[in-house]
């Protein structure tokens, strides 16, 4: 992987981690609590993003076990009660439209 996409990534998860608190947006357990390390979960599948999607509008903060729930729908195209990406997005204040806009300003 190169630097710079190492780099964007990186500032995806500071700015997801920044705006969830360092807490999972889901059951709220916090990075602080355990060591254990939180995910910044791309909401809509970065491949059907504008510029992969690696923009806070795009990811939520989750704890691994919450994490395996948000992954759920980008394995099966089914999501769990309550883990769609409409469900996601609204947990974050932000929306499919309002990410896709936000990817589409990156570069």
């Amino acid at each position: 992987m190169s630097t710079a996409k190492k780099l964007i990534r990186q500032q995806f998860r500071d700015a997801v981690f920044a705006r969830d608190k360092h807490k999972c947006k889901c059951c709220g357990w916090s990075i602080f609590q355990d060591g254990l390390v939180l995910d910044a979960h791309h909401i809509t599948d970065r491949k059907l993003m504008p510029n992969e999607g690696y923009v806070a509008e795009n990811g939520i903060a989750l704890c691994p076990e919450c994490h395996k729930k948000a992954e759920v729908f980008h394995a099966t195209g089914t999501a769990l009660i309550n883990w769609s990406p409409i469900d996601l997005y609204q947990r974050i204040g932000s929306s499919h439209e309002l990410a896709v806009k936000a990817s589409e300003k990156l570069k």
